[in-house]
């Protein structure tokens, strides 16, 4: 594929490169920590989906390797974009912030002020986790709250919540290692970020606008620059800005009447490969909340809308894990005990039956 101009694609063309740029099909990556690294950042509000969103695009990775990994810290998870919890690289999380903290703290005023929280009640919080926290510690969400309300600082009505937020978004806090709730399922335990992530040579903001656009592609093109903006909840002037600094890193494919942006790494990968057999006849079980849908503001390449409310009924913003096979959403599933239970729009095919049921022998052996 030519860098520099338009060049025209089919649908499944653009699918096909973006199930390579997730590493959905084609070469996976060798551990989770290198899908975050790839992907720049994967959503992680439902904790449990999150681990498998890793694993699948790994070659084997088990749940106990995801696992073992974000205890290692080789992975954090926190808000480094949108409000919306997301699996990241530690290298990666403070230039992010650099590029979204501004815009995401200056959203919080309203809320804050309906919770009757103020600036010294965030410093007094502050400084209560980092005397409990420095030297390596960590400490469950629940034992936060109680360590909060010991000290006088009121966590009820969502303000604990709120706290904690406000705190990992200014750059204090993030999710580390793995606790067992309750209910016995893992979770995560809250440490200080610069004990997890030190920081990382400063980037002009040119230079994080830039690189913000370049890695987004990478793990997910190609999408718009209106993906972009949304997947960011940045601004469209900077978005452009950060195009025209990556001038021929990028190139251009047109599909249905639409513009999309690529890297051109992945461009010219795309054109030199052949889908192969394998890639062609796959049927995936992806998590709930997985980037191939919502990496992307415009999800009509891959989801009829006659569907959409079997992947989030009522609209209520809970979406549903997705079978996909030639690049389409072709279903939902759930898991009963140790099955998996697929609920596709229409019956499958005998063939895609088949890979359905070998990828749900890869997610029996991923969940142990």
């Amino acid at each position: 594929m030519s860098v520099g101009h338009a060049v025209r694609a089919s649908r499944a063309d653009l699918l096909r490169m973006r199930r390579l740029a997730q590493a959905i099909d084609g070469p996976r990556d060798p551990d989770p920590a290198a899908v975050v690294r790839r992907m720049l950042a994967l959503q992680g509000q439902d904790f449990a989906a999150g681990c498998w969103a890793l694993a699948v695009r790994t070659t084997d990775a088990t749940l106990a390797d995801v696992l073992a990994e974000l205890d290692a810290g080789r992975i954090i998870r926190s808000w480094p974009m949108r409000g919306t919890l997301h699996f990241v690289a530690p290298e990666d999380f403070r230039w992010m912030l650099s590029v979204t903290m501004d815009r995401m703290v200056a959203s919080l005023g309203r809320r804050q002020e309906q919770l009757g929280l103020s600036a010294p009640d965030f410093a007094r919080a502050a400084d209560i986790v980092t005397a409990e926290l420095e030297g390596g510690g960590s400490i469950s969400r629940a034992e936060l709250m109680a360590l909060w309300e010991s000290a006088g600082v009121a966590t009820t009505g969502q303000r604990g919540y709120h706290l904690i937020y406000f705190l990992a978004q200014t750059g204090l806090l993030c999710w580390g290692p793995v606790v067992r709730s309750g209910n016995g399922m893992p979770t995560q335990a809250l440490v200080l970020l610069d004990e997890w992530a030190p920081p990382p040579p400063p980037l002009d903001a040119a230079e994080a606008n830039a690189q913000f656009l370049l890695r987004y592609l990478i793990g997910h093109g190609p999408a718009t620059l209106r993906d972009f903006v949304w997947w960011t909840k940045g601004t469209v002037g900077a978005a452009k800005a950060a195009r025209a600094e990556l001038g021929d890193a990028l190139a251009t494919l047109e599909t249905d009447g639409t513009e999309y942006l690529v890297a051109a790494e992945l461009a010219e990968r795309a054109t030199a490969t052949r889908a192969s057999r394998a890639e062609k006849d796959a049927v995936h079980l992806l998590p709930a909340f997985d980037e191939y849908l919502l990496g992307y503001q415009d999800r009509s390449p891959i989801l009829d809308e006659e569907h959409a409310e079997a992947i989030v009924p009522g609209g209520n913003g809970v979406f549903q894990p997705l079978i996909v096979a030639g690049g389409r959403i072709v279903g939902t599933w759930r898991r009963d005990g140790t099955r998996v239970v697929p609920l596709p729009f229409v019956p499958l095919s005998d063939a895609r039956a088949r890979r359905l049921d070998r990828a749900a022998k890869a997610y029996t052996r991923y969940a142990g």
